[in-house]
């Protein structure tokens, strides 16, 4: 089970992934290297990103269905909530089996859920504005392919920054 130091590595992925600005290219070159990956490795997969006004990439490739793109909406709507990586949040709420948010929360499982593959869109100098989203394997794989391509697309060491194998 994923414990303090997985909490510890999100929390690094989440601070050191910061775009300097993000737009509809940014979003289309992540998006597309996501795809990329997925077609590479043979993943069925969603992957949607989306700024808290509007979404600018979105791809499914063979072996997902609609509850996948229902799951990186409700992922998203985390993300935005909370402002860090859905996997975080799952950590931080173990051992919830139920993949829903603590009743206090008062949050509608039908538009929020405990998953891995959600992660903050965060700009320097003006915060969380969307999130990137990837659905349709175990959540902490989800997290480690988005992680991969935002982390490419700034030009970080992307095995410096994975969790270690679960």
């Amino acid at each position: 089970m994923a414990g303090a130091d997985d909490i510890a590595g999100v929390i690094e992925q989440e601070r050191a992934l910061v775009f300097e600005s993000f737009d509809d290219d940014a979003a289309f070159a992540i998006g597309s290297a996501i795809r990329d990956m997925a077609i590479a490795e043979k993943l069925g997969i969603v992957c949607s990103i989306v700024l808290w006004d509007r979404p600018l990439f979105y791809m499914t490739r063979p072996g997902t269905t609609a509850d996948n793109s229902d799951w990186v909406r409700r992922k998203a709507n985390v993300v935005r909530r909370f402002h860090k990586s859905s996997y975080r949040m799952v950590l931080e709420q173990l051992p919830r089996e139920d993949r829903l948010l603590a009743e206090h929360r008062a949050l509608p499982p039908e538009d929020y859920v405990l998953a891995g593959g959600g992660f903050p869109i965060r700009v320097a100098g003006a915060g969380v504005i969307g999130a990137i989203v990837v659905s349709g394997l175990p959540e902490r794989r989800d997290h480690a392919v988005v992680v991969k391509a935002i982390a490419q697309y700034l030009g970080k060491d992307a095995a410096a920054l994975a969790l270690p194998e679960a």
